[in-house]
This record gives structure tokens, sequence and C-alpha cells, in this order.
């Protein structure tokens, strides 16, 4: 054991006082909610989620208690430099591999009810909706999985030979990945590359449940008394001037998200944060790739974002919060981050209620079999673990956008790695937000920190061997684009025709799809699949497809032309 120098028994004697002082002054202010948030919170949340990780102590950053987590680092050896890991698993998502199990297919194993998968002259699989639309495609030869999006965005990844990723979607972010290794633990550096703009992550590699995940694992972490200073209410309530009133996507969205009028804590700020970037997000993306949003929500009304979801986000928050001092303690003492701890597999494990904040469209299935849409700014919750042998988790939809999308109140099958992949991007936006907090801290209403939160962010162990941003980041996403193409043609019969190998012993050959009046959007989408293009008149909704309208009111089908 290292002998402990005067200063740091003082240090860690004060650290452990502030740490019950920290708690007590949490308790205290535990009732402390925005205006806005005042609704009484459901049974559910009667009992608050908080993080296993100790809570950040007032302004100077107590001692941190080491969680226990489901498994430890080295039950749980990471994979990015395993070839044979790798082999034969697709990457369907931006989150990890998809182990394909038992089953045949090179796809996920859930797949919307009445969906089809064939093969062709090119030695690819092909996978179809219920209306016979194209929803995945694997190709072999190429290594690469192309996945078409209910709402029309098309994502592709490629795993190439050195295990480097890259993946590419239309009108969003792609990026290619670089693995490293620091104290025999695997790491990689996803470099973005966005309109000519280039940035980049870490991530910790983790093999959870036969799927290889990336966990985020931040670049830098700042003093403990920040933490605090975030985590804990501030001296009395501010508000804030966003700037974004009069934008175009807020408009937009103006029936769905309202932000707060006040704020008692940065965690309330970083909430409203984290979803305005979410809602800008889809909406540049809906505009660049032509996507087919769920439905633009004008104001009017209560927001259908409701204060008591909103809590449930900030609840999160903190949490997030609480884990990223704990990981910033380790860091500072020279302790290897456990990805197990810090990802996903404490999250379905610890028997705790979790929200989530959907960072990206994601297809999903609900429990009638029925494929539907998730995007960016909808919230799930997990309610309960999921098996402790089972690779996807049941969650419900505590907010989405209507139209096209899973509606509200629906339990949905989300795979494991795109769950780690919302966390991902829950942990990375609370980081830029918290940035933006201490750039402006004492400015725009904003309290000023406290001496003990200003010092310099220290940068993470694992950050110091990581390899450089990748230099060809924008070439290599535009070639696997390409490349793409050439995929999409060849399954589509636009280079060949696409022989399909003969099904197994059909049953009966499937009936026309019909719409009959009084149906739901749920069962128009499961007979004709996603329509074309989606208006919101008010009162009523209409979907078009090709050569047909579908008029709903109040939610059922009131006319058919």
């Amino acid at each position: 054991m290292p002998v402990l120098t005067r200063t740091m028994k003082s240090l860690f004697t004060a650290a452990i006082l502030t740490v019950f002082i920290g708690l007590a002054t949490t308790a205290s202010a535990e009732n402390k909610k925005p205006a806005q948030a005042s609704s009484p919170k459901p049974a559910a949340q009667a009992s608050r989620p908080t993080a296993q990780a100790a809570r950040p102590a007032g302004n100077s950053g107590g001692g941190v208690q080491r969680p226990s987590s489901t498994s430890g680092p080295s039950a749980n050896r990471p994979t990015f430099n395993n070839p044979s890991a790798n082999r034969g698993q697709q990457l369907q998502r931006p989150g990890g591999f998809s182990s394909p199990g038992s089953h045949s297919s090179p796809f996920r194993a859930s797949a919307p009810r009445g969906s089809n998968e064939r093969s062709t002259a090119y030695g690819s699989v092909v996978r179809t909706r219920p209306n016979g639309r194209i929803s995945d495609v694997h190709d072999s030869r190429r290594g690469i999985d192309v996945h078409r999006g209910l709402n029309g965005n098309r994502a592709v990844s490629l795993m190439r030979a050195d295990h480097s990723r890259v993946f590419a979607e239309r009108g969003r972010p792609g990026f290619v990945q670089h693995p490293y290794s620091f104290h025999g633990q695997d790491f990689a550096r996803r470099t973005y590359f966005y309109h000519g703009r280039a940035y980049s992550h870490l991530y910790h590699g983790f093999s959870f449940r036969g799927l290889l995940l990336n966990v985020y694992a931040p670049g830098f972490y700042y003093h403990p008394g920040f933490y605090g200073w975030a985590y804990n209410p501030w001296a009395r309530p501010i508000t804030f001037g966003w700037g974004w009133r009069n934008a175009a996507w807020y408009g937009y969205y103006g029936g769905y998200f309202q932000p707060y009028p006040s704020y008692p804590s940065a965690s309330y700020w970083l909430t409203d944060y984290l979803i305005s970037q979410d809602l800008q997000t889809a909406y540049a993306a809906h505009q660049e790739a032509g996507e087919v949003d769920g439905a633009a929500m004008a104001a009017g009304g209560p927001p259908a974002l409701t204060p008591d979801v909103k809590q449930q986000v900030a609840d999160e928050v903190r949490n997030q919060l609480a884990l990223e001092n704990q990981e910033a303690q380790q860091n500072t003492q020279q302790q290897d981050v456990d990805p197990g701890s810090s990802g996903i597999a404490r999250l379905v494990s610890d028997g705790r209620p979790h929200v989530f904040v959907v960072g990206s469209a994601l297809d999903v299935v609900d429990n009638s079999g029925v494929e539907c849409s998730l995007s960016d700014g909808d919230v799930l919750a997990l309610r309960a673990s999921p098996p402790s042998d089972a690779s996807a988790a049941d969650l419900a939809v505590l907010s989405s956008k209507g139209g096209s999308e899973c509606q509200k109140s629906a339990t949905v099958s989300v795979s494991l790695d795109d769950l780690q992949e919302m966390q991902n991007h829950m942990r990375e936006t609370i980081d830029q937000g918290l940035e933006e907090l201490q750039a402006k801290q004492g400015k725009d209403g904003l309290p000023t920190l406290p001496p003990s939160a200003q010092s310099a962010p220290a940068p993470a162990l694992y950050a110091s061997v990581a390899p450089p941003p990748d230099p060809n980041a924008a070439s290599d996403i535009q070639q696997q684009t390409q490349q793409a193409d050439q995929t999409e043609s060849e399954a589509t019969g636009g280079n060949g025709a696409a022989v399909s190998a003969p099904p197994a012993a059909p049953e009966a050959p499937p009936a026309p799809a019909s719409v009959q009046l009084g149906e739901t959007t749920d069962q128009v989408q499961g007979a004709l699949g996603a329509p074309t293009r989606v208006a919101n008149l008010g009162a009523k909704i209409i979907y078009y497809y090709n050569g047909m309208k579908v008029t709903f009111k109040d939610g059922k089908v009131s006319n058919v032309q």
C-alpha cells in the first residue's frame, strides 16, 4: 500500500466529512422542483432511482464508494481486438455487435411479425417487412450491413479486417472507429464527421450477455467540486435565456417540448439542454435526409413531454453526474474504470427503474409484434431487469411524437447494444452541457462556480495512449456510402436480378393488404407499412401511400381513398 502523506490524509478526512454534509444538504433539498415539474410522481417513481456511485459531496467533492458491479472487468473481457469474437456477428446500429445466437439469420432475432428473409444471386441476405419493402441487407462479400428505417433513414455499417469499424447514416454524423489497448483492457476512438466538422469520443470495450458493447469513456474529468456544484441544488433558482425560442425546430416541436421556467440545479438545466439538442438534431435530419417525421407538433396545449416525464429524465441526469463523479475519483486515484459499472450492465441489473432518452432514429418491435419507430428526444422507461440470459430489454414508451412513431405507453423490445448507445449519447450530451455550464458560469443568469470547482479538467488516463483522430474518416465514410448503394442496387435487382431462395413450406399465400374503417394507426402500419408521407392537420392525420390516402380521426381510420 502506498504511504499517505499528511496532506493526503487531511484531504481524505475532509472529504469524508463533506460527504455527510453533502448528503444531508441533498436530502433537505430533495423536494425542490421547478414550478413546471410540480405534478405528483407516479407510483413507480415513489422511490427515486439513484446511482450506486457515491453522490458528489457539496462543492468540495468527497470520497467515492466504489459500487459493486454485476461482473468485474476480468470476468467480462472486452473483445474489440479479438477476431474470433467478432466473426459472424453483424453490426446493425452504431452500438455493439448483435450475437446471432441459435438462429441462422445474420440479423437480430427480434423481427416484426410477417417479415421475411431471402438470399440474392450475389450472396446477400435480405430481410423485408410485411409490405415487401426491404428493411435490412447483409452483404457478406463486402462485410456491409444496411438498415432502412421506417422513417426513411438509412444506416450503413462495416467491420474491416483490421477490426476498425465504419458507420454512416444519412443526414447524421458518421464515424470511423479504431481500437487500442490500455492496461490490458480494450478501448476505441471514434472519429465522427458531419458537414465538414470532425470530432471524436473514446469508448471502453465490454462483453455483456454475448454482445460486444461500446461504453462511453470521457476524454477528461472535472474536479469533484464541479460535479458537486452540478449535482446539488444551487443557492437559488435561476432563469436562463436559451436563444432558440424563434428557431424553426422549436416551433416545429412546440407541442412536444417546453423548457422549464426556472432551474433550481444543473440537472434541470442539463435536461432541457439534452432534449433541445436531440430535437435540433432530429429536425436537421428530417430536412436533410427526407425522413418521415412522427408528427409536426404545434404549440398550443400541454406539451407531450410532460413535466412528470421530464422529472424522471432530470433524476437520471443526476444519476449520470454521480456516476461520472465516481469515475473522476477513480481517475484521480489512477484506478481503471470498470465498464460493467459505468455502462448498462449495472443499469439493467440494479433492480431500480431507469429512463433513457432516444438519441437517434431507431426501429423496434412492440409487444404485439408490430414494428414502430423512435426518434431523437423520445423517452423510454426500464421498470424491471430483463432475464439474465436476455440480449434485449422491454421498455415502456413514456413520450413520443405520434404519427408513425411507437405509441405512448407501448412496451417495446430494445437490444442491449442499442440501449448502451442511448446511455452513451445521454452522457456525451451531458458532458457537452457541462462544458457550456463551465464556460458560461456567472453569465446569462447562471450561478458562479465556487473556487473549489474552477480547477482545470484532468485528462483521463486511458486517453493518453489513444490513437489520434482518423484524418481519412470523411473519405472512408463516403466510400462506404457508395458501396452501400451498390449493395442495395444488387439486392433490389437494380444491377442484376436478386434471386430469392424459395421459402420453406409456406403455410398459405399472404392475403392482400387491406384497411378497414375504425382501425388504429398501428393496425394500418402493420398491414401497409410506414407511410411515404404524414400530414398532421390537427384533428385529422393523413397517411399517404402509393395510390392510397388513409385519414385518421381520433386515432382511428375515418376515410380511405
